[in-house]
């Protein structure tokens, strides 16, 4: 008799996390395609575990490359779903990759033209037609004085305080009564939508979804075509640590910067408050995908944006507590770690072993592989500066070094520092190449 979930400790529950990632619910396209993709899970697994498969797993680092492979760019992608399916297969039957992620990440141009999205540019939106990626538009959401609006009910917050300031189709929701009445009469809050602007938000909301859906089809469609070809996703999921999310979408980068300083008994409470929300969201989505690896981007976490005593009080604290939440649920944790984290190290190494990839733009990738190396699998980081302009030889040369370096007794994934979004398909190649001839165990 199976044992229920709740029952089982954290390791048994990875361990069925892994056993559904590597036997998903598809018609692969032949016997060889599901063979295929047997071999690319193990090895992910097997570099998480800290042991050594047949050779180093590798992570291609490309987010919007694919539309310009197919030559178009990103904007083309964004506002033809037909060409956004046609770009990411194209991709996916041209490179033979461990991994390939559906377009999730190409928003739909359409829906955010609609509602007026506020927080980022994009291609024909605030940047050029031909601009390879978003921009984000850096703002303060919340004044400093809501943060007991924000601790006291999240989700009513968002609702009704920052999707009216970033969506402006949703600035009717300002209006709205509290999400939580708990009168037990529903008509006295149902009568609100009555009111002409919130009817008008609500249906731009329920537009809106509708294109969404039409969008969804095509990336779900491409992530099945994936799956049967024999290429497994290498992120089911993604969050955020809860400085970054409260420094990138409420009080922007100087505000919580200062927050630090001038309230930093609300800024610990408001951190708190989202672990639980973020690790709820972050399981949901990977009980979706089938696939236990949560990517998580860190933004504000690097040595130019805050002290290591900073770092240790406001970021990794509540960092930690979600990782845990997702590791207590069986699922591995991808952190990006942007910008230079050689200082942090010694802190981040401060995990249950074999519970987590660490992923490393700037960093010197040998004391890496000393210090978190033989606790935790580590990924990275082949500059962009090689990718987009040198030679194939040149990052097969990169490539061997980092292999030689981080790979002996397992627990690595050989990766790009940053994606790319343009440069010769040749240089991904190379790496795919180099981890053939070097990475073999």
């Amino acid at each position: 008799m199976e044992k229920p979930w709740a029952d089982m400790p954290r390791e048994e529950r990875r361990e069925d996390r892994f056993r559904r990632w590597l036997n998903p619910d598809v018609k692969f396209d032949s016997p060889g395609a599901e063979k295929a993709y047997k071999q690319r899970v193990t090895r992910f697994v097997k570099a998480i575990k800290l042991e050594e498969a047949d050779r180093v797993p590798v992570m291609l680092p490309v987010q919007f490359y694919p539309a310009v492979y197919a030559g178009g760019n990103l904007k083309t992608v964004m506002y033809d779903y037909a060409k956004l399916k046609e770009a990411w297969l194209k991709f996916l039957y041209e490179f033979d990759m461990d991994s390939f992620n559906a377009p999730a990440l190409v928003f739909p141009g359409p829906v955010i033209d609609m509602i007026d999205y506020k927080l980022q540019k994009w291609p024909g939106h605030g940047l050029a037609d031909d601009a390879p990626s978003y921009q984000y538009v850096e703002s303060e959401n919340m004044p400093p004085g809501e943060y007991d609006a924000l601790i006291r009910d999240p989700a009513d917050y968002l609702l009704r305080y920052f999707l009216p300031r970033s969506v402006g189709a949703f600035a009717g929701f300002r209006k709205l009564g509290p999400m939580t009445p708990f009168v037990g009469i529903p008509v006295w809050y149902i009568a609100q939508y009555g009111d002409p602007e919130i009817r008008s938000a609500t249906q731009a909301l329920l537009d809106a979804a509708e294109e969404c859906h039409r969008w969804m089809a095509v990336v779900g469609e491409v992530a099945e075509r994936a799956l049967a070809a024999g290429y497994p996703t290498i992120w089911g999921g993604m969050c955020g640590a809860p400085y970054d999310l409260i420094g990138d979408m409420l009080r922007g980068t100087r505000g919580v910067m200062m927050d630090m300083f001038q309230r930093p008994d609300k800024l610990l409470e408001a951190m708190e408050r989202l672990v639980p929300i973020v690790v709820n969201e972050a399981v949901g989505s990977a009980n979706a995908s089938g696939c236990p690896i949560i990517f998580i981007p860190l933004h504000k976490g690097t040595g130019g944006f805050m002290s290591q005593r900073q770092f240790e009080k406001f970021y990794w604290p509540t960092l930690k507590k979600v990782m845990m939440g997702l590791v207590d649920e069986g699922l591995v944790p991808l952190p990006y770690a942007e910008g230079n984290y050689g200082e942090r190290l010694e802190v981040v190494k401060d995990m249950p072993r074999t519970s987590v990839i660490w992923f490393f733009e700037q960093m010197d990738m040998a004391r890496a592989k000393r210090v978190v190396g033989g606790r935790t699998c580590i990924a990275g980081n082949v500059p962009a500066s090689i990718l987009c302009t040198g030679s194939p030889q040149e990052v097969r040369e990169h490539c061997r070094w980092l292999i030689e370096t981080c790979a002996p007794g397992g627990g690595y994934i050989l990766s790009g520092a940053v994606h790319v979004d343009k440069g010769s398909p040749d240089n991904l190649r190379a790496m795919m190449e180099a981890a053939r001839e070097y990475g073999v165990y």
